[in-house]
């Protein structure tokens, strides 16, 4: 029964690390497109261009997803909020359904 336990137990921890990697993925993920948002908004100055190529470069493709399916608004776009709540969603739906409590 011992080594059944331990493999058990190692399981259960390779489970946990990769939920505490998913929530911080999504976590970090959301954090570049509200980055990616704002510096949308401002001006910026060359020395930091390089930082908005990078928000464009990772933020971009998820958002065009969401902005293929929804009809235009003018000058708003809703994809990065429609984006972030379809990340907190899964990340819910991660926690409930595919690794729930294991106690």
């Amino acid at each position: 029964m011992g080594a059944h336990d331990a493999s058990f137990g190692l399981l259960l921890d390779a489970v946990s690390s990769v939920q505490s990697f998913v929530s911080v993925f999504i976590w970090v993920y959301t954090l570049l497109i509200l980055f990616y948002v704002i510096m949308s908004w401002i001006q910026v100055p060359y020395s930091l261009s390089g930082v908005q190529r990078f928000l464009r470069d990772v933020c971009e493709p998820y958002l065009r997803l969401f902005r293929r399916f929804m009809p235009s608004f003018g000058a708003f776009d809703f994809a990065p909020m429609i984006g972030v709540l379809v990340l907190v969603l899964i990340e819910r739906l991660l926690a409930d359904v595919v690794f729930p409590r294991l106690h």
